[in-house]
């Protein structure tokens, strides 16, 4: 990425800026196609309001590919899917008139805002990776095959086109490697297809989905790729590229968090994703008493029922469990007198000096109470996951992030999921979709609520809360 984005005054950024003043014309040159690698920033400006406004627009079209994908809609439900969430939030109209050029243009720029807000964390990354990938994907399949060629040509992609000659060296095998592709195509004569199609010679690494589909010839580590399944070939180069770039762009990221006007709307954009703080609990305070605590374990989420259970057979969690579990329970309602009294009998093994000298202190600063009287949160799904990793002998983190393969299926067995949803739960896990395994472990252990009627869970004091019938809308969208 060039130069990082400073503000040019009070409300409007500019250098590596986002957004041409009002009323000047966006170029056709600029934008000939919907389709777009973001291979360089937006050389415009845009007001801080706007800023936002189009990174949340955006998110809202990520976080529907996320739904949609994970919970396997069928092509024409993701299509039903993909056309309301764009119509609402990201339009891209069609030809060359002024309004499809600001559809290009918000498109562009709301790309480059949230490549900046998640590119702070390697999970981040992959997350923002994954929906940029399925939302280029969807949108490259819409488009004509003339408008593919011209993108495709501006770019300058360097895929060898296999020789005519070659082609007939080889025909036999292509044939037989091209049947699916042809009725896919609505061609019923492969010898034809196999004539008139243009072959790309790439390495074998590059489609793994067509080898698997056997849908290609690999002859000496090269796949011999038909035009009809280039596909595959674009979202590789799509792919790498913007995984370099969102390295290059965290590389670059303490320079652009020394803008105070930059950075807190970035942090807010980003919070959408890490999910809601719950960190407002006067309103709840009180409502939970120490002697509930073990009656409402059941509403727990898998990480927070973890940390419990330890603390029961233990009679003691480390610091990092304390602060965990210790918020949590805070968030839904224990209050700072209640949690003195269920941290002191939970840890019966010590006298009540040593409790009252080694952590009634630490319990009041969680509270605000001591220290610099800071009102702490209860953590996010995305705060647990991404910091302070467990170690030998630690409860705290996420359990499908931090878990073995083989101890996440032991826990989930002993908790009564059945085979294939253990299955399901663990593969999702091992994908690294972390908080939609814990979103179907819910659902699954709470078969009341039909499966799709859950949003995808980004917070343990959401789980809690949705456990007991409250549930929270997990899209909305806040600009705080």
């Amino acid at each position: 990425m060039s130069k990082p984005m400073q503000p040019k005054h009070q409300n409007r950024f500019n250098r590596t800026s986002l957004y041409k003043p009002t009323g000047e014309v966006v170029r056709h040159s600029e934008y000939p196609c919907r389709l777009n690698f973001y291979l360089r920033p937006p050389p415009v400006e845009i007001s801080v309001e706007d800023f936002e406004r189009f990174a949340l627009d955006r998110l809202q079209v990520l976080k529907t590919i996320e739904n949609a994908t994970l919970r396997n809609k069928k092509a024409d439900e993701f299509r039903r899917e993909m056309d309301r969430v764009s119509s609402e939030h990201m339009r891209m109209r069609t030809g060359h008139t002024k309004e499809a050029m600001e559809d290009r243009k918000k498109d562009h720029v709301s790309h480059f805002i949230l490549r900046l807000a998640y590119c702070r964390s390697e999970d981040l990354r992959a997350w923002f990776l994954r929906q940029e990938c399925a939302l280029f994907r969807y949108r490259f399949e819409l488009e004509s095959r003339k408008d593919k060629e011209v993108f495709l040509k501006s770019l300058d992609i360097n895929w060898k086109v296999v020789s005519q000659e070659d082609k007939m060296n080889m025909k036999a095998e292509l044939e037989s490697c091209a049947i699916w592709t042809a009725k896919a195509a609505g061609i019923q004569n492969v010898k034809d297809f196999v004539e008139n199609e243009t072959y790309f010679e790439v390495e074998f690494e590059k489609v793994p989905d067509l080898i698997g589909r056997r849908s290609v010839l690999v002859r000496r580590g090269k796949a011999f790729v038909p035009m009809t399944e280039q596909i595959s070939l674009v979202m590789d180069e799509f792919k790498a590229r913007l995984s370099k770039a969102l390295e290059a762009t965290a590389k670059a990221l303490p320079r652009m968090d020394e803008d105070e006007r930059l950075k807190p709307v970035l942090l807010n954009v980003e919070k959408q994703y890490t999910g809601k703080d719950y960190g407002d609990v006067t309103n709840v305070t009180g409502k939970v008493k120490a002697s509930e605590v073990d009656g409402l374990s059941q509403h727990f989420p898998l990480c927070m029922s973890n940390l419990h259970q330890s603390l029961r057979k233990d009679k003691h969690l480390k610091h990092g469990g304390r602060m965990q579990y210790g918020l949590f329970l805070k968030g839904i309602g224990l209050s700072v007198e209640e949690a003195l009294v269920f941290w002191r009998k939970a840890f019966g093994n010590h006298t009540d000096d040593k409790f009252q000298k080694e952590y009634s202190y630490n319990i009041r600063h969680n509270y605000g109470l001591e220290g610099r009287r800071v009102n702490y949160a209860p953590y996010s799904c995305m705060k647990i996951i991404q910091s302070n990793q467990p170690s030998t002998g630690d409860h705290h983190g996420c359990p499908f992030r931090h878990f073995s393969a083989q101890s996440l299926e032991a826990t989930l067995y002993k908790n009564k999921v059945g085979a294939p949803q253990v299955n399901e739960i663990v593969r999702l896990a091992k994908d690294r979709h972390y908080q939609l395994a814990c979103t179907r472990y819910f659902e699954v252990t709470h078969p009341e609520m039909q499966s799709g009627q859950v949003g995808t869970i980004e917070h343990p004091n959401q789980y809690f809360d949705m456990s007991q019938g409250k549930l929270p809308d997990s899209d909305a969208m806040t600009t705080d």
